[in-house]
């Protein structure tokens, strides 16, 4: 597993606190299945099925039964084997378990975490009493899921309808988008206040903030539930940054949308656009956003930003 960038709370994994501006592993072990990460804490699955984090511990983000005691190098959190999929909101982590039970911990003032009420908590804590999860990405202060029937789920902060339910009233406990039970995938939402998924007939669709466009549904209006992105049905993967918006399609074309400052849409052009445009060509596997920039990873492998 590899890291860079800032490390003013250790998040890059080196056992110290000092910034990188080129990808450094993090110790020497090969045995990483999968990362997911909030504003200042990183979070980790080894094939293994434990569970692990490094970096900023506001607010319990650590998940490790302390507060406000960040580490600069992997700890356990919880003594678990049976870890599956992770991710993270802005001081704080959700994670997915074998027996497709939900969890949550760390920051929780619009109830984010999802347990039906706005307290911290630093150790995992389960989410209900189901055992129907498939699929999780945290949002800035919010959390959406998609069920193993294909239903759509979303908690915790929803000032301007980033829920998708239609409204824009926070929920501390999980809270159905509509009711089709056809959604295949959600995207990473990099703490941001709009949200992207995918169907499985292949549509995309978004909701949320709109202010830049980062929609993609050409024009600056947010939208409290889901709007068709187009009319194309050959998408594969969505993500949203805090203001720009890509996604890529069954042909490996990458395209984004929204705010242009900083390069963050990689088209060349500080402008924003609010419906989607193609970068590059067509040869992208995976996306990914940050604050203000943007990673993807070819077909080949090789790593761009």
């Amino acid at each position: 597993i590899w890291a860079w960038g800032s490390n003013a709370s250790g998040q890059l994994g080196q056992n110290n606190v000092t910034d990188r501006s080129s990808p450094v592993q993090i110790g020497a072990l090969s045995t990483w299945a999968q990362i997911g990460a909030s504003a200042f804490t990183f979070y980790a699955i080894k094939t293994d099925g434990t569970l692990w984090a490094w970096g900023g511990d506001t607010f319990g983000a650590l998940g490790n039964s302390t507060t406000s005691v960040p580490v600069s190098s992997p700890v356990q959190i919880s003594g678990d084997t049976n870890w599956s999929k992770v991710n993270g909101q802005v001081y704080g982590g959700f994670a997915i378990k074998t027996n497709g039970t939900i969890w949550s911990w760390g920051y929780n003032s619009s109830g984010q975490l999802g347990l039906n009420d706005t307290t911290d908590r630093s150790s995992p804590v389960q989410i209900g009493g189901l055992s129907d999860w498939s699929q999780i990405a945290g949002g800035r202060q919010n959390c959406y899921a998609i069920k193993t029937n294909g239903t759509l789920w979303a908690w915790g902060l929803n000032s301007v309808g980033q829920l998708g339910d239609g409204t824009q009233t926070n929920r501390s406990s999980p809270t159905q988008i509509g009711t089709l039970s056809t959604w295949s995938q959600v995207g990473y939402c990099s703490l941001s206040n709009s949200a992207s998924a995918i169907k499985t007939d292949g549509t995309l669709w978004a909701w949320g903030r709109n202010n830049n466009g980062q929609l993609g549904l050409t024009n600056v209006v947010d939208y409290s539930s889901p709007i068709q992105v187009g009319t194309a049905t050959n998408w594969s993967k969505c993500s949203s940054g805090s203001d720009s918006f890509f996604a890529i399609n069954t042909s490996s074309q990458i395209y984004s949308c929204g705010l242009g400052n900083t390069g963050r849409t990689g088209l060349n052009i500080d402008a924003g656009y609010s419906s989607p445009v193609q970068v590059g060509a067509n040869e992208w596997e995976m996306v990914g956003t940050g604050n203000n920039h943007s990673v993807a990873i070819k077909a080949n492998g090789t790593l761009w930003s």
